[in-house]
This record gives structure tokens, C-alpha cells and sequence, in this order.
């Protein structure tokens, strides 16, 4: 049972742990939502082309992809605590370098240090509630957790818009280090340390860095179009899976594939999130290079997508619990891709109302149908003590997808060249939206062959409410390795 020294939620040990928390959680999430409306500016600051753009988002996806599950096996051996505040501190050092970068390659690599500090942060505000705050308030703490990173997902792009616009590209990385100090303080002083005592033997370095090198590898290979790289990357993924079927202590267990629900999930959730790190990635440089948006006014533009699924998610969570993931995993993809089809109008001397915003509002819909079910899908595919790896095996797929689709996309798109050059991107961005509306699509198929139509009773009541309704990446299960704590 759950130690009776926990605080309460009330308690102002309680709301103290929750503010740590929801911040630094606030904290990863707002770079995730923001960095992408400064892209145009950053290229003409630093007179770079699309590759290092690319690298400036990848970078970060990189190294979070790679070193998430180590960074949540670390919380659970050093100490949840410890690791949470290294993360706090290492983002916030990352976030200096890049406010000071003064050419690309010293910004790529500072989002490199980024990436790390990220997957030592992002699953510890989560692991933290749910060691640290009475169980009988833990759906309560979960709750307003989501409600509050989903509202700063939703000011996110607007207040990052707005920061470009008075102040610089620079700012939004600046802005980072006054929240960190709070979230560092405030941990320090009210959270308590705690560890999974179940967790034991080795981590799996070897594995974390030869997926690192492999997707390096793929990433470079892709932006390069360097057949040799993809090669050496797909040749070292075969590497990962021979040392995680040996390893003692995987980072990813092969036995979580026996599943055939999580496979699919998995599966569905590379295609649907592939598509989204491509639109997300290209859409706000449409808007401001080719219909001559400010960044405040693209920030603002996907707004709606945020805001619907603070609303729906949660209902279309619960209506997957009662009838099964199917039906919302198949209809969801496919509305996503009609709204993308309809962002097609987005060009030069662009109505916002007109052409930008019925597409936003059908692809929204479609992730507010598809997001919740999904991972109640994942969550419900596994028992209960393996929630955490195995939402945290798909948060990496979901990266890895976003991370090779950003590396893609641009290639294929005939987007290679200088931002300087809007008419080569307004001829190149229908050919990408072509490209993650098949994804969307494959997503859906996948989905309805895949999944039966059956009752599915996802163990965690926390689905519901979706954790941050993020297209970042799906939420990470709310334990890591806590159950074992409170049995």
C-alpha cells in the first residue's frame, strides 16, 4: 500500500510538488511547441539553409529519442528527485547556449545537450506525482498536471510568437532559465527523493548509444541523401535489436511485442506521428515565408488544434474504454489527413478564416479523436507494472517518427535549398502534404486491420484525460515502476 507519509494534495507540501511539476514538465514542452515558429528568423539570423533547420529540430529529437527510457531507468535507480533536477538544470545550461549561439553548428549542438537534458527531465514530472503525493490524490494531481500543460501548450506557440516579434528568436531559449530556477528551488526544498527499489542490475548504455549512432546515422543520411549513411543506420538498428534481445536489462523489452495490440498501436503511432513532425515542421514556414505571416500570427494560427483537444480528448478517451480503440484510431487518422487536404489552399495573399482555418479545425479534430485512444491502447496492451516502459517505448517511436520525417520530408518534398526562396517552398509544401496525408492514411489502415473491434479497459484512469493532449509526442504513463513501491 501506498506510505501514509505521502502528502496530500491540499496539503502545501502537495500543491508545492504539483507546481515543480507542472513547470518543469512546461518547461520541455514549451521549446517542443515553440522552436518551430522561430525557424524562419533563426535562418536568416544565421544565414543557414533547410538542412540546418533541420538539424536545429532534429538535433533535440535526436538525443531525446534516443536517451528517454535510459533517463526514466535513471530516475528509478539514482533517485527521481536527483535526476529530475539534473535534467532542470542541464536544460536550462542547454537553453543559454542556444540564446547564444552565434552561427548553426553552435545552435545544433546546444539542442543536442538539450535533447539529453530533456529525456532526464521529461519522465520524471510525472514519476515524481505519483511517488511523491498520496495515492488517493493522485488522479487529482494527474488531472491538473494535464489541465495545466495542456493550457501551456496552448499558449505556447502564441507567447512564443509574441516573444519573437518583441524581442528575438534568442528569447524563447532565454526564457527557459528563470522557470528552471523555480522548478530547481522548489524541488529541492519540497519534493521528496524517491526510488523504484525493484529496479537493479545494469542500464543499458550499450543500447541507448547504438540507437543514438543508428539514428544519427538515418537522420544525416536522409537530410545528406547519402545512401551509405541510411545504410549504416538501418545496419546498426539490426545492432539495437541483437543487444536488446541479449540484454539482461533491455531498454526496450522484446517480450512487450508479444502483444499484438501494442505492435499495432506502435506501428500506428510511427505512421500518425511522422506525418505530424512533417506538418508541424512545414506549416508555420509556409505561413511566414510564403503567406507572409508574422510569427506571432503563425504561432496563433494552430491554436485550435491545442484548444480542441483540451476538450475532446478526454471524452474520446473514455468512449475507447467502453467500445475499443478501433473505430477512433481508424476515423481519427483519416480525418487528420482530409484536414490536411485542406490546408492545400495555404499559399500567397492567404485568408486566414478562409484557407488556413477549416483545415486546422478538421486536422485537430481528427488528433483529438485519434490521441487518448491511442494511448490507452498502449497502456491497456500491457499489465500494469509494465505501464511506464511501455508508454515509454512509444513516446520513442513517436519521436523517432517526428525525427526521421523532419530528416525526409524536405528531400521529397524538393524543399533543399535557402528560405530565401519562397516560391521553391510554396511548390514543394502540396508535395509534403501529400506525403503525411499517405501517412495519416497508412496510419488508419493500419489501425482497422490491426486492431479488433473489441472492449478495451486501458488500467489507467489517467488516459482520460490524455497528459497534455501533445502532438509531441504520446504521454508517458504517470508510473514509472511505482507500483512495485505500493504493493
Amino acid at each position: 500500500m501506498t506510505s501514509p507519509e505521502l502528502p496530500r494534495l491540499r496539503s502545501a507540501t502537495g500543491r508545492w510538488i504539483l507546481l515543480a511539476t507542472i513547470l518543469g514538465s512546461a518547461v520541455a514542452m514549451l521549446d517542443a511547441t515553440v522552436v518551430n515558429i522561430a525557424l524562419p528568423r533563426i535562418g536568416a539570423q544565421l544565414r543557414t539553409d533547410v538542412a540546418g533547420l533541420q538539424w536545429t529540430l532534429n538535433g533535440y529529437t535526436l538525443t531525446l529519442a534516443s536517451f528517454i527510457l535510459l533517463g526514466g531507468s535513471l530516475g528509478d535507480r539514482l533517485g527521481r528527485r536527483k535526476v529530475f533536477v539534473w535534467g532542470t538544470i542541464g536544460f536550462a545550461l542547454a537553453s543559454v547556449l542556444c540564446g547564444a549561439a552565434v552561427n548553426i553548428e553552435m545552435l545544433v549542438v546546444a539542442r543536442i545537450l538539450q535533447g539529453i537534458a530533456g529525456a532526464m527531465l521529461t519522465p520524471g514530472s510525472l514519476a515524481l506525482i505519483s511517488s511523491s503525493i498520496d495515492q488517493r490524490d493522485q488522479g487529482s494531481a494527474i488531472g491538473l498536471w494535464s489541465g495545466f500543460g495542456g493550457v501551456a501548450g496552448a499558449l505556447g506557440p502564441f507567447l512564443g510568437g509574441w516573444l519573437i516579434d518583441l524581442a528575438g528568436w534568442r528569447s524563447i531559449f532565454l526564457l527557459n532559465v528563470p522557470l528552471a530556477v523555480v522548478v530547481v528551488l522548489v524541488t529541492l526544498r519540497h519534493v521528496p527523493e524517491s526510488r523504484d527499489p525493484n529496479s537493479t542490475g545494469r542500464l543499458d548504455i550499450p543500447g541507448a548509444v547504438v540507437v543514438a549512432c543508428a539514428l544519427g546515422a538515418l537522420t544525416l543520411g536522409l537530410i545528406d541523401s547519402s545512401p551509405l549513411l541510411i545504410i549504416a543506420g538501418v545496419v546498426l538498428l539490426a545492432v539495437f535489436v541483437v543487444i536488446e534481445l541479449r540484454s539482461p536489462h533491455p531498454l526496450v523489452p522484446p517480450a512487450l511485442f508479444a502483444s499484438r495490440v501494442f505492435t499495432a498501436a506502435n506501428l500506428v503511432t510511427f505512421a500518425v506521428y511522422a506525418a505530424l513532425g512533417g506538418v508541424f515542421f512545414l506549416l508555420v514556414l509556409e505561413l511566414q515565408v510564403v503567406a507572409g505571416y508574422s510569427p506571432l500570427l503563425s504561432g496563433a494560427a494552430t491554436v485550435p488544434i491545442t484548444l480542441l483537444m483540451l476538450v475532446l480528448s478526454a471524452p474520446a478517451g473514455r468512449w475507447a474504454q467502453v467500445h475499443g480503440p478501433r473505430i477512433p484510431m481508424t476515423i481519427g487518422p483519416l480525418l487528420a489527413a482530409a484536414g490536411l487536404l485542406l490546408m492545400l489552399r495555404i499559399g500567397r495573399d492567404t485568408s486566414y478564416l478562409t484557407d488556413v482555418l477549416p483545415g486546422v479545425l478538421v486536422f485537430g479534430l481528427g488528433l483529438s479523436a485519434l490521441v487518448a485512444p491511442l494511448t490507452g491502447a498502449v497502456l491497456g496492451a500491457v499489465p500494469s507494472s509494465e505501464a511506464g516502459i511501455a508508454s515509454g517505448v512509444n513516446n520513442a517511436v513517436a519521436r523517432t517518427a517526428q525525427l526521421l520525417a523532419v530528416a525526409a520530408l524536405p528531400g521529397l518534398a524538393g524543399i533543399s535549398g535557402s528560405l530565401s526562396d519562397p516560391d521553391a517552398l510554396a511548390r514543394g509544401f502540396p508535395i509534403a502534404v501529400w506525403i503525411c496525408a499517405g501517412c495519416l492514411l497508412a496510419g488508419a489502415l493500419l489501425a482497422a486491420v490491426l486492431l479488433r473491434p473489441k472492449p478495451h479497459a486501458p488500467h489507467l484512469d489517467s488516459v482520460e484525460c490524455a497528459p497534455q493532449c501533445g502532438v509531441a509526442g504520446p504521454a508517458l504513463a504517470p508510473l514509472h515502476g511505482a507500483e512495485a513501491e505500493d504493493e
